[in-house]
């Protein structure tokens, strides 16, 4: 085990939009060190929401990301011999983790364009509130509504 948390690292806005959310989304793209590939491949679905919506593609992208980002989830907690799904409310760090990690997934799950147009497709339905990241996310709030009566169990 760790003797201390390891410090945060800073991520640096990335070239075209001066965003660290865009930054951090390219580096949960990108596979096996690829980053230029990953890069490209944002940067395009990024255009083509911006051509398709004809919106600012940094505003559609951030409230794809603000849309699919749970505000509480169920936690378990073992209380005497008990396991309980206790209800928390989901820090800032993580809403943007859990919603990157549901978009990519719905974006892989997809088939039959190339990936830009997924990412694209996707990255739209979240802003408009449809889609599978945006279903997950309903689910997680469900989930910690049903749990309501373990809410004094907090952590």
């Amino acid at each position: 085990m760790r003797r201390n948390r390891a410090p945060k690292r800073e991520i640096a806005p990335d070239v075209r939009y001066n965003s660290v959310q865009v930054q951090s989304f390219i580096n949960r793209v990108m596979k096996s060190g690829k980053k230029s590939v990953a890069t490209r491949v944002v940067y395009d679905a990024l255009d083509i929401m911006q051509e398709r919506s004809g919106q600012d593609a940094l505003e559609m992208f951030e409230k794809a990301i603000e849309n699919s980002s749970p505000i509480m989830e169920v936690k378990p907690r073992r209380i005497g011999g008990a396991t309980y799904q206790v209800p928390m409310e989901v820090p800032h760090h993580r809403q943007f983790a859990l919603a990157t990690r549901w978009l990519l997934g719905a974006t892989r799950g997809r088939s039959g364009k190339s990936f830009p147009e997924l990412l694209a497709d996707e990255l739209l339905d979240a802003a408009n509130n449809t889609g599978s990241a945006v279903r997950k996310r309903e689910e997680s709030h469900r989930m910690a509504k049903a749990n309501r009566a373990f809410s004094h169990f907090r952590v």
